[in-house]
């Protein structure tokens, strides 16, 4: 979060507590103050405010509305936040009754992680979670070994991916060609950029250096796709679509 959200907030929270308004309100804003700290307890609160549906009192129509406007929380960190926070009551209640000091408590980006690898859970009140969230749905056995990586041995969402990646986000064969292709074209075409801008070249260098760039970002156009295109075979066009 950052320092001006932060100070907002810490204003927000000051005015509230001055006019005496609802301690449900002030309480979810010192929780979003302190949402780097313990997203848990921000969590814990987003839940039962949707459960009471107390924003509705303050003037907004939805959860989402409030938390954007009052908390300056964008809609996809609130279901990050809903769905993890489910995924710990659901799979890992244990660690609800952490401090955080005698026990790690998980991050928020590692408990996505494992939620993705888990099915879809609705919430108490029927709701299924929002978006479009890429799916890792892992096997029984993987499963038990991402819990384990996630909830026991807190395991930051860097080594998740090293670990669990290449078994549930394989990628497709040829892959790390193409895309030490593509990052080959981009330091060539910022290479070219950077001749063109660069002061005390003569034209005539200049134009010969870009007109190489030029040479090799099509050489290698064209070998990303022919990359490609071993990766994605077109299939032979059928025989009665051919012939019409």
């Amino acid at each position: 979060m950052s320092s001006t959200r932060h100070d907002a907030l810490e204003a927000l929270a000051d005015q509230l507590e001055r006019s005496g308004s609802d301690p449900a309100r002030i309480d979810i804003v010192r929780r979003a103050e302190r949402f780097k700290r313990s997203w848990v307890e921000l969590a814990e609160g987003l839940y039962q405010l949707r459960k009471q549906r107390k924003y509705e009192k303050w003037g907004y129509s939805e959860l989402h509305e409030y938390c954007l406007k009052e908390l300056h929380i964008k809609a996809t960190t609130i279901d990050k936040l809903m769905i993890s926070y489910g995924t710990l009551r659901e799979h890992a209640p244990d660690v609800l009754k952490r401090d955080g000091v005698a026990r790690d408590i998980p991050s928020l980006e590692a408990v996505d992680y494992f939620s993705r690898a888990v099915p879809p859970q609705a919430s108490e009140d029927g709701e299924m979670p929002t978006g479009t969230r890429r799916r890792l749905d892992a096997p029984p056995s993987v499963l038990d070994e991402l819990r384990s990586a996630v909830f026991d041995e807190a395991q930051s969402v860097g080594e998740l991916r090293k670990r669990f990646d290449p078994i549930l986000r394989p990628k497709p064969e040829g892959s790390d060609e193409t895309e030490a292709l593509r990052k080959l074209k981009a330091l060539a075409e910022k290479l070219g950029s950077g001749v063109q801008s660069t002061p005390g070249l003569t034209e005539k260098r200049v134009a010969r250096t870009v007109a190489m760039v030029e040479a090799l970002v099509r050489d290698l156009d064209e070998l990303i796709e022919e990359a490609g295109s071993k990766r994605n075979p077109r299939k032979p066009p059928r025989e009665d679509v051919a012939q019409a």
